[in-house]
Protein backbone atom coordinates (compact mmCIF):
# COMPACT_ATOMS: atom_id res chain seq x y z
CA UNK A 1 0.00 0.00 0.00
CA UNK A 2 1.25 3.28 -0.86
CA UNK A 3 1.49 5.88 1.59
CA UNK A 4 0.41 9.41 1.60
CA UNK A 5 4.09 10.73 2.77
CA UNK A 6 5.33 8.36 -0.03
CA UNK A 7 3.11 9.57 -2.83
CA UNK A 8 3.68 13.45 -1.98
CA UNK A 9 7.13 13.16 -1.89
CA UNK A 10 7.30 11.43 -5.28
CA UNK A 11 4.87 14.07 -6.99
CA UNK A 12 7.27 17.03 -5.28
CA UNK A 13 10.52 15.06 -6.95
CA UNK A 14 8.42 14.87 -10.04
CA UNK A 15 7.30 18.35 -10.41
CA UNK A 16 10.94 19.69 -9.55
CA UNK A 17 12.29 17.74 -12.58
CA UNK A 18 12.18 18.94 -16.03
CA UNK A 19 12.87 15.99 -18.14
CA UNK A 20 10.30 13.42 -15.96
CA UNK A 21 7.03 13.87 -16.84
CA UNK A 22 5.52 10.28 -15.90
CA UNK A 23 5.90 7.59 -13.15
CA UNK A 24 4.64 4.61 -12.88
CA UNK A 25 5.32 2.61 -9.72
CA UNK A 26 3.65 -1.30 -9.41
CA UNK A 27 4.26 -2.63 -5.35
CA UNK A 28 2.49 -5.25 -3.48
CA UNK A 29 -0.60 -5.31 -6.14
CA UNK A 30 -0.89 -1.66 -6.38
CA UNK A 31 -0.01 0.31 -9.21
CA UNK A 32 0.62 3.91 -8.79
CA UNK A 33 0.92 6.42 -11.69
CA UNK A 34 1.90 9.95 -11.68
CA UNK A 35 2.06 12.38 -14.68
CA UNK A 36 2.50 15.73 -15.39
CA UNK A 37 -0.16 17.86 -17.05
CA UNK A 38 -0.40 19.52 -19.88
CA UNK A 39 -0.39 22.79 -20.35
CA UNK A 40 -4.00 22.98 -21.61
CA UNK A 41 -4.93 20.14 -18.88
CA UNK A 42 -5.42 21.74 -15.08
CA UNK A 43 -3.52 22.38 -12.67
CA UNK A 44 -3.95 19.24 -10.55
CA UNK A 45 -1.49 15.99 -11.43
CA UNK A 46 -3.52 12.77 -11.67
CA UNK A 47 -3.14 10.05 -9.56
CA UNK A 48 -4.46 6.69 -9.90
CA UNK A 49 -4.23 3.67 -7.72
CA UNK A 50 -5.40 0.78 -8.72
CA UNK A 51 -5.48 -2.98 -7.31
CA UNK A 52 -4.60 -5.79 -9.71
CA UNK A 53 -6.86 -8.82 -10.06
CA UNK A 54 -6.00 -11.59 -7.95
CA UNK A 55 -4.32 -13.68 -7.44
CA UNK A 56 -1.48 -11.46 -8.28
CA UNK A 57 2.30 -12.97 -7.94
CA UNK A 58 4.58 -9.93 -8.62
CA UNK A 59 7.88 -10.76 -10.62
CA UNK A 60 11.06 -12.02 -8.83
CA UNK A 61 13.04 -8.50 -8.10
CA UNK A 62 16.27 -8.47 -6.92
CA UNK A 63 16.45 -7.24 -3.03
CA UNK A 64 18.52 -4.33 -3.87
CA UNK A 65 15.76 -3.33 -5.74
CA UNK A 66 13.81 -2.49 -3.01
CA UNK A 67 14.54 0.31 -1.75
CA UNK A 68 13.06 3.83 -1.97
CA UNK A 69 14.80 7.26 -2.25
CA UNK A 70 16.02 8.61 1.28
CA UNK A 71 13.40 11.68 2.21
CA UNK A 72 16.85 13.67 3.30
CA UNK A 73 20.50 13.78 2.91
CA UNK A 74 22.70 13.25 6.11
CA UNK A 75 25.61 15.07 6.84
CA UNK A 76 28.45 12.89 7.50
CA UNK A 77 28.72 11.26 10.97
CA UNK A 78 31.21 12.35 13.45
CA UNK A 79 32.53 9.57 13.63
CA UNK A 80 33.73 10.03 10.16
CA UNK A 81 35.24 13.30 10.55
CA UNK A 82 37.42 12.21 13.55
CA UNK A 83 40.66 10.61 12.92
CA UNK A 84 41.18 6.86 14.44
CA UNK A 85 44.68 6.38 16.05
CA UNK A 86 45.45 3.07 14.69
CA UNK A 87 44.03 4.52 10.75
CA UNK A 88 48.17 3.37 9.30
CA UNK A 89 47.38 0.05 9.92
CA UNK A 90 44.00 -0.18 8.85
CA UNK A 91 42.36 -0.74 5.54
CA UNK A 92 39.54 1.73 4.04
CA UNK A 93 37.22 0.27 2.32
CA UNK A 94 35.92 3.83 0.58
CA UNK A 95 33.24 4.43 -2.10
CA UNK A 96 33.65 4.14 -5.91
CA UNK A 97 31.11 6.35 -7.07
CA UNK A 98 28.70 9.32 -5.96
CA UNK A 99 25.52 7.47 -4.42
CA UNK A 100 23.54 6.83 -1.38
CA UNK A 101 24.64 4.19 1.06
CA UNK A 102 22.74 1.08 2.20
CA UNK A 103 23.77 -0.75 4.83
CA UNK A 104 21.33 -4.00 3.89
CA UNK A 105 19.52 -5.14 1.12
CA UNK A 106 16.39 -3.94 2.34
CA UNK A 107 15.10 -2.50 5.41
CA UNK A 108 13.49 -5.62 7.12
CA UNK A 109 16.78 -7.42 6.42
CA UNK A 110 19.70 -7.01 9.24
CA UNK A 111 23.28 -4.90 8.17
CA UNK A 112 25.38 -6.68 5.70
CA UNK A 113 28.46 -6.54 8.57
CA UNK A 114 28.50 -4.63 11.78
CA UNK A 115 31.65 -3.82 13.51
CA UNK A 116 33.67 -6.76 15.06
CA UNK A 117 32.41 -8.83 12.26
CA UNK A 118 34.61 -10.46 9.91
CA UNK A 119 34.94 -10.28 6.47
CA UNK A 120 36.86 -11.75 3.39
CA UNK A 121 38.11 -10.36 -0.03
CA UNK A 122 34.03 -11.64 -1.84
CA UNK A 123 32.19 -10.53 1.13
CA UNK A 124 29.61 -7.94 0.64
CA UNK A 125 29.97 -4.65 2.86
CA UNK A 126 27.27 -2.67 1.91
CA UNK A 127 25.17 -1.44 -1.47
CA UNK A 128 25.69 2.24 -3.26
CA UNK A 129 22.94 3.13 -5.36
CA UNK A 130 23.74 5.76 -7.99
CA UNK A 131 20.97 6.35 -11.00
CA UNK A 132 18.77 3.70 -10.18
CA UNK A 133 21.65 1.13 -9.90
CA UNK A 134 22.14 -0.74 -7.32
CA UNK A 135 26.14 -1.73 -6.74
CA UNK A 136 26.95 -4.07 -4.10
CA UNK A 137 30.12 -2.98 -2.41
CA UNK A 138 32.59 -5.61 -1.71
CA UNK A 139 35.40 -6.21 1.30
CA UNK A 140 38.51 -6.47 -1.43
CA UNK A 141 40.26 -7.84 2.02
CA UNK A 142 40.15 -10.19 4.70
CA UNK A 143 39.97 -8.91 8.42
CA UNK A 144 37.45 -7.75 11.21
CA UNK A 145 35.56 -4.35 10.56
CA UNK A 146 36.63 -1.72 13.28
CA UNK A 147 34.28 0.64 12.36
CA UNK A 148 31.40 2.02 9.82
CA UNK A 149 31.66 5.41 8.89
CA UNK A 150 28.51 5.93 6.76
CA UNK A 151 25.17 6.16 8.17
CA UNK A 152 21.81 3.79 6.14
CA UNK A 153 20.49 6.27 3.55
CA UNK A 154 23.38 8.93 3.70
CA UNK A 155 24.49 10.37 0.51
CA UNK A 156 28.38 9.52 0.25
CA UNK A 157 31.19 10.92 -2.20
CA UNK A 158 33.47 9.18 -4.68
CA UNK A 159 36.49 8.12 -2.52
CA UNK A 160 34.64 8.96 0.76
CA UNK A 161 35.61 6.36 3.35
CA UNK A 162 32.87 3.99 4.58
CA UNK A 163 34.42 1.04 6.60
CA UNK A 164 37.84 0.51 8.84
CA UNK A 165 38.93 -3.12 8.80
CA UNK A 166 41.61 -4.47 10.63
CA UNK A 167 43.40 -6.79 8.23
CA UNK A 168 44.51 -10.02 9.16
Amino acid sequence: MFKLSEIKELIKLLDQTSSVHELEIESEGMKLAIRKPDRSEADAMAIQATPYAYPYTPAPQPQSQQYAAPAAVTEIPAAAQQPVSTEGTLHKIVSPMVGTFYSAASPETPSFVNVGDRVSEKSTVCIIEAMKLMNELEAEVRGEIVSVLAENGQLVEYGQPLFLVKPE
